[in-house]
């Protein structure tokens, strides 16, 4: 581990202490403070738009002028924004050379599931009908984003639609019944998340519906069909076993799949711009999507 990682480590745990602490609304005004450390480079364009009406960004660094993502955040279904996530989907932007189109879809538990699945559907669908090509799209999202972004395929798919090119999933919650052993294995070294926050979001997310539904919790689902996927998990989160089962299952169903595990990391580590790691795992998202963009 590099001692940027360390440092790195170091602050998350003290500036997240504490965090899923409060209502959901005092939670997410914490989150939207801390943006003000994590700016993307002024040569990055950021254009908002509506896509059939769910709030959008076109985020762009210079010469990303080849195909679309469409990028889905983290923050447990019950926070999270494009403003948390902006610095890093710029550098999306700028290692693979393609425009990224963030969301901000509803969040739980004012809107619980199906919503965040809706909106995510209905801006691939925009994306479509801007005259983007679906072999030219990738999907990507982390954390409650990298499992939505497997559930926007899984519907896309079963709606009998083009699906995108491949996707890419960084730390992806795929159990929201938080079933695997690493939930509470890995919860001492997870400086993130935390099984009791998982659980209560799980909760407001899901509302009504079973938390074992396959558009809620994709390890449950028929994965067969899917594009090409990339996943990219830490050792040292609660979350590990989501990413491994995940890829397991899609590989056994005959999908392409790419899972790198990264010794010693947290939960989407990717987010923090200064560490080797990162940097290194950016390339690797770029490797993927130039070859299935081939």
């Amino acid at each position: 581990m590099s001692w940027q990682a360390k440092i790195s480590k170091k602050m998350l745990s003290f500036q997240l202490a504490g965090w899923s602490e409060g209502s959901v609304v005092e939670q997410r005004t914490k989150q939207e403070k801390t943006t003000r450390f994590l700016k993307p480079p002024a040569d990055v364009r950021c254009q908002p738009v509506e896509a059939n009406g769910v709030p959008a960004e076109w985020i762009a660094a210079p010469g990303a002028n080849s195909g679309a993502i469409l990028y889905l955040h983290g923050g447990a279904y019950t926070l999270g924004s494009i403003n948390t996530h902006r610095e890093m989907v710029a550098r999306l932007s700028r290692s693979t050379g393609m425009p990224v189109l963030a969301i901000n879809y509803r969040l739980a538990p004012e809107f619980p599931y199906p919503a965040a699945l809706e909106d995510a559907s209905t801006a691939y669908r925009w994306l479509l009908a801007q005259g983007n090509d679906p072999a030219r799209i990738i999907i990507a999202g982390d954390s409650a984003g990298g499992g939505l972004t497997l559930a926007t395929l899984i519907a896309l798919r079963d709606a009998g639609e083009s699906l995108p090119a491949g996707a890419v999933c960084l730390s992806p919650w795929t159990d929201l019944a938080c079933t695997g052993d690493c939930v509470h294995e890995k919860a001492p070294l997870d400086k993130i998340l935390s099984p009791e926050a998982l659980s209560r979001s799980a909760k407001s997310y899901a509302g009504d519906h079973d938390l074992l539904s396959p558009l809620i919790s994709p390890l449950y689902a028929d994965l067969s069909g899917l594009p090409p996927l990339f996943i990219q998990v830490g050792t040292d989160e609660i979350l590990l076993d989501d990413a491994r089962r995940i890829a397991e299952k899609a590989q056994k169903a005959g999908v392409d799949v790419t899972l790198e595990i990264w010794d010693e990391m947290f939960h989407v580590f990717q987010i923090i711009p200064f560490m080797p790691e990162t940097k290194k795992a950016m390339g690797k998202i770029a490797e993927f999507v130039s070859r299935i963009l081939k």
